[in-house]
């Protein structure tokens, strides 16, 4: 009974967070981009090539083209992903087609626009990713390529290949230099926001201390900062004598104080501090 109660409520979360992003992408795409006459990145991109040359539905076009990706990728993808992302395709399609038209057209400053639309594009897309899910399309051949190269970022792969969708949908609509260059604009911020939304809310710093007093050091961060550390064995490659590393995660505003505090604590001490871009645990986020 409790299983089923939890995974009801994991679909309705599931659904409200298609619903936001549908509307979010929406607005993007619809009151935003098409009335500016941008080209736009992935599979929405060409739906509304075909939108503003044949007047076809985008949403419709959406399903339509995503049809034979998401038959290419299911073996890759997984069933659970297939099921979510079929899902995620099917409710956002329908707010595009007849939710966003019932909204204002926005007929504002085309730098403006650009900017409004690839912050809620970007947005709408990361709150999708982070529910294990897509919109088909582009982010199913992205998704792929990460399973098959983990180390390449969800923004990263999106923005090179959205400038294939780009590229043409600017001559076959707009014909115009500005208007690819706004295009180039929406994927890049469409890029950078899904990265932030998805990686970076738990941003931080990793400090790696080798000391003589690990014990000292690890009890003032402790106490201090509230925050705990793990000690590593370590070795001197050139003296080959046995040193204790302290490793300790916290955020970018604490890390200036433990700085501060590990030189009064060892003067001696070897620190290097590094950038996580995401932190998982007690103290942080949880998965």
């Amino acid at each position: 009974m409790i299983m089923k109660k939890r995974i009801a409520n994991e679909i309705m979360k599931d659904i409200l967070t298609d619903i936001v992003s549908g509307l979010l992408i929406a607005i993007g795409v619809y009151n935003l981009a098409s009335a500016a006459q941008f080209p736009l990145p992935g599979i929405g991109g060409i739906a509304l090539i075909f939108y503003q040359l044949f007047r076809l539905p985008i949403g419709v076009m959406t399903i339509v083209l995503n049809i034979p990706i998401i038959l290419g990728t299911f073996r890759i993808l997984g069933r659970q992903f297939f099921l979510k992302s079929v899902k995620s395709i099917l409710i956002t399609s329908v707010i595009m087609d007849l939710v966003a038209p019932l909204l204002p057209v926005f007929e504002i400053d085309r730098l403006l626009a650009a900017l409004c639309c690839g912050v809620l594009s970007g947005a709408g897309y990361a709150l999708i990713f982070m529910r294990g899910s897509s919109t088909g399309g582009v982010d199913f051949i992205s998704m792929s390529i990460r399973a098959k190269k983990p180390h390449l970022s969800i923004g990263t792969i999106i923005f090179f290949l959205d400038l294939i969708v780009i590229l043409p949908g600017t001559f076959l609509v707009s014909r115009d230099l500005e208007s690819l260059i706004y295009g180039v604009i929406i994927a890049y911020l469409t890029s950078v926001v899904t990265d932030k939304l998805m990686y970076g809310i738990s941003q931080g710093k990793v400090a790696m201390i080798i000391t003589n007093n690990s014990q000292e050091v690890c009890r003032q961060i402790n106490e201090t900062f509230d925050r705990g550390a793990t000690i590593l064995n370590g070795r001197g490659s050139y003296t080959q004598a046995d040193r204790d590393v302290v490793m300790c995660a916290c955020s970018t505003k604490q890390m200036y104080g433990i700085r501060k505090l590990i030189k009064e604590i060892d003067p001696q001490s070897f620190l290097v501090i590094m950038d996580s871009s995401d932190v998982v645990g007690e103290g942080f986020q949880s998965e």
